[in-house]
């Protein structure tokens, strides 16, 4: 039939998705909506919405969802054909005249599925036959039921070039190559592909059999495949099909619960286990297509990854792909076995509650990313986490939806800032603040106070040093602690950070301080209103703290940043708290390469030197790109 999406969208409007669905289901009219109880898993409560403006059903219990095609085909159990010939029918519509070339198409792919058919009839007798014992064997060690390996369709293909092709001889070789069933070679006779091998169908949606999957159980064929799969072919491909999907559907929409394993035989194992709503990839790591099969069924599906390397892998092959397709109130639940098993070891050395209970402590889609690109690499140096922070934004950039975008940017930054700038301990010794040494003050009562105790000479070197740095970081510093000012939401943002910013003049005040102090006990958060500026000048003014005013903003070298620019603040705090700490250590490091040279210390002095031109050059390119501005 040559249906174009235009027919069929006049098909859908023609439609009335209430009364068509109130023909089988109780419904009540529930304002411009009809609701009703699911008709897709027990409930006592309604939660199954109709909208016949839109022309959609949902349920918000299960995630049912579609149109009156799709009510069709899934409730009613019709084929795709059938249902639109039935509601074309209602409509009062005329189904389009047969296109040859679509009916040819057709008349294949059921000669195709014909073929399945037979050779899944082939394998099945085979299991039982004689030459079956060693498949019939294996089984049994495995410990599958006779339920689980009648109702998953277990066969066993002989260890034959030829026998399943003399056994299918009337469906012919071209037929037979296009089923993915015989092995063509030019210049050699075509022969089987499954040959000494437990057998597995592998179907589509409706049951059907589309494809076959063959565990190897000869141990001498060291050089063959552990598993084998059927090809693409008309019927079947893989990335698209998902296995044992058919089966698993129903009872996922029920549960609420799908989990997604590594191979078909893990399948199998759960089944056997109790755990019907698993299904697995064919060969392949899970594609953009299976992982939108799966949200059609369930909103956050459970992805079940052996506790090998090759699991690892395939976990963060999963994560990079599903990312981009991230879409509100859909998303993956990441359970890691323990090391070294699969989902039958577990079911067998700890039993099924113990899979159960592992399933149940899934881990969310953004912690998994979060600790996957955190154990990527060392992060002993500040270029280290500087890597991760890096490739934490190019996963969250790789998010289409604008609004989980912002919102995983958000989360794993603050993440990373609790990780790369740790919270100061107000019980820690702190760092006193650099000042030069003084021939003496006066005291509260008149009298003239002694000098404070000189510091050691190394340590006020190295104060010395920050003193130095801060002093060059003075304008930047009151850009950023402006800029706060103008924005006090941003604070609580960056507060981890600045906190760990060395003394100078202009935290010793006290400014710094009560910035943080007040944004923590005011909520001066992104998500709520927080302080207001005047609010947090008055409060500043209150502890008898100068705040300039907006006219000592006009030429200032990094005026952009003063009026609260986000991005430029960002920086900046990241220059003000890593520029004293590469200097201190570089300090370090050129003491230390003059009492001992070693290429170990001197490849550390030149990275250091490195990381200092490099921060101090983004410190002149702000002021220079702004200044032009």
């Amino acid at each position: 039939m040559s249906l174009t999406p235009q027919w069929l969208d006049e098909l859908r409007a023609r439609t009335s998705l209430s009364g068509l669905i109130g023909r089988t289901v109780r419904v009540t009219k529930a304002g411009r909506e009809f609701k009703a109880c699911c008709p897709f898993h027990n409930e006592k409560s309604p939660s199954f919405t109709i909208n016949d403006d839109k022309g959609f059903y949902h349920c918000f219990g299960c995630g049912a969802h579609g149109d009156a095609i799709r009510w069709m085909t899934e409730h009613q159990g019709l084929p795709f054909m059938d249902a639109v010939k039935e509601l074309a029918v209602l409509a009062g519509m005329e189904v389009p005249a047969p296109d040859p070339r679509a009916a040819k198409r057709a008349e294949a792919a059921k000669t195709l599925h014909d073929t399945m058919a037979a050779a899944q009839d082939f394998f099945v007798r085979n299991l039982a036959g004689d030459g079956g014992q060693a498949a019939r064997t294996y089984l049994a060690t495995r410990g599958f039921s006779r339920g689980v390996i009648e109702t998953f369709g277990f066969g066993f293909a002989p260890d034959s070039r030829g026998a399943l092709k003399s056994a299918l001889g009337e469906f012919g070789v071209e037929q037979l190559i296009e089923a993915g069933l015989l092995i063509s070679v030019e210049g050699r006779d075509p022969y089987d592909r499954f040959r000494g091998r437990l057998m597995l169908p592998i179907h589509d949606t409706r049951g059907r059999v589309i494809a076959f999957g063959g565990r190897i159980l000869t141990a001498e064929k060291s050089d063959a495949p552990k598993y084998l799969n059927s090809p693409d072919t008309p019927l079947f491909d893989k990335g698209r099909t998902l296995y044992n999907l058919h089966r698993a559907a129903p009872p996922a929409r029920g549960s609420g619960r799908m989990v997604v394993v590594e191979g078909y035989m893990d399948v199998v194992a759960l089944a056997n286990a109790g755990i019907a709503e698993a299904v697995a990839p064919l060969g392949t790591a899970l594609t953009e297509d299976q992982i939108a099969r799966l949200w059609q069924v369930v909103p956050c599906p459970v992805l079940c990854f052996d506790g090998d390397a090759a699991g690892q892998r395939a976990a963060r092959r999963a994560l990079t792909r599903a990312l981009p397709l991230l879409k509100p109130g859909h998303s993956l639940s990441i359970v890691t076995l323990p090391a070294g098993m699969d989902p039958d070891d577990v079911v067998k050395t700890q039993g099924p509650a113990a899979m159960e209970a592992m399933l149940a402590q899934g881990v969310s889609l953004i912690e998994a990313l979060w600790q996957t690109e955190r154990d990527a690499a060392p992060l002993t140096t500040p270029e280290d986490k500087a890597g991760l922070k890096q490739r934490l934004v190019e996963a969250t950039e790789t998010i289409q939806h604008p609004d989980i975008r912002a919102l995983y940017r958000r989360d794993l930054l603050d993440r990373f800032g609790a990780l790369a700038y740790p919270q100061r301990d107000p019980a820690a010794p702190q760092r006193p603040a650099f000042t030069p040494q003084r021939r003496g003050t006066k005291g509260p009562n008149g009298r003239w106070m002694p000098p404070e105790p000189p510091l050691p000479p190394e340590s006020l070197t190295q104060m010395q040093k920050v003193g130095q740095v801060m002093i060059t970081l003075r304008p930047l510093l009151a850009a950023v602690l402006l800029g706060l000012i103008a924005d006090p939401r941003l604070i609580r943002r960056h507060g981890e950070q600045m906190a760990r910013i060395a003394p100078s003049d202009l935290t010793a005040d006290g400014l710094l301080d009560s910035l943080l102090e007040l944004g923590d006990q005011h909520g001066a958060d992104e998500d709520g209103p927080g302080l207001e500026m005047s609010d947090l000048v008055t409060k500043l003014g209150s502890r008898g703290l100068i705040v300039p005013t907006s006219d000592d903003l006009a030429g200032m070298p990094y005026e952009f940043i003063a009026r609260g620019d986000p991005s430029g603040i960002a920086e900046s705090i990241e220059i003000i708290v890593e520029l004293p700490l590469v200097e201190l250590a570089l300090a370090e490091a050129n003491a230390k390469t003059q009492h001992e040279l070693t290429e170990q210390s001197f490849a550390e002095q030149q990275r250091l030197v490195q990381r200092k031109l490099a921060l101090r050059a983004r410190l002149g390119q702000m002021g220079r790109a702004r200044a032009a501005l």
